[in-house]
């Protein structure tokens, strides 16, 4: 079912009602006549009783965070989102900075909207930007990326075993467990989405 609503904030918006279970982060809802984005959103299924939906939210028009929590089935209203290709040019104090490739038109996002994600963040990186109304409401990484390991344990001959996992500090700030024959200067490769360790890097 679509509606459109005419409401000041929800001018033109294209709203398609489904259940709350399918919501995920980048999302765009309406609530109460206002548009949110969500931030997070993960379904709980109890043993007993009935299943929810949590979502975390950002209200779009002053950036009040919210959560609200649906029964899966729950019919919610869901806005038309545009996923966007942008590569990442820098960051200052006004935001994150993106260009599009093909018109090299930019877009300064802000800290609200890429949060945590900003340690990922390197020179020319292509990135998705969901974008509604304009305005970008949600950024998505690459599923992976390389970085280059700064401080770790020294690596011991022989130690081969995964259990033995050892931390190590990249050259982006982010603490990674890695195997015991990564020492430092080895570009590795990891995954964005848990900050783990994938292989190394074969460049």
């Amino acid at each position: 079912m679509v509606v459109r609503r005419p409401q000041a904030q929800c001018k033109d918006t294209v709203l398609v009602k489904v259940i709350a279970s399918s919501l995920r982060k980048g999302s765009v809802v309406e609530v109460d006549g206002k548009l949110y984005a969500v931030l997070s959103a993960e379904n709980f299924h109890p043993g007993k009783g009935t299943p929810v939906t949590q979502v975390d939210m950002r209200r779009i028009a002053d950036g009040v965070k919210v959560s609200e929590r649906w029964k899966t089935t729950d019919q919610v209203e869901r806005a038309h989102v545009e996923d966007l290709d942008y590569d990442f040019l820098y960051s200052d104090a006004e935001g994150f900075h993106f260009m599009r490739p093909e018109t090299y038109e930019q877009i300064t996002v802000s800290e609200d909207v890429v949060g945590d994600q900003a340690v990922y963040l390197q020179d020319g990186m292509r990135v998705v930007i969901k974008v509604h109304q304009e305005a970008a409401v949600a950024l998505e990484l690459p599923q992976k990326i390389t970085v280059t390991v700064m401080e770790t344990e020294p690596v011991v001959k022989g130690q081969t075993a995964s259990s033995s996992y050892k931390p190590a500090m990249c050259d982006n700030g982010l603490r990674v467990m890695v195997p015991p024959h990564v020492g430092v200067g080895t570009r590795i490769v990891i995954n964005t989405a848990d900050n783990s360790y994938s292989e190394r890097a074969k460049d």
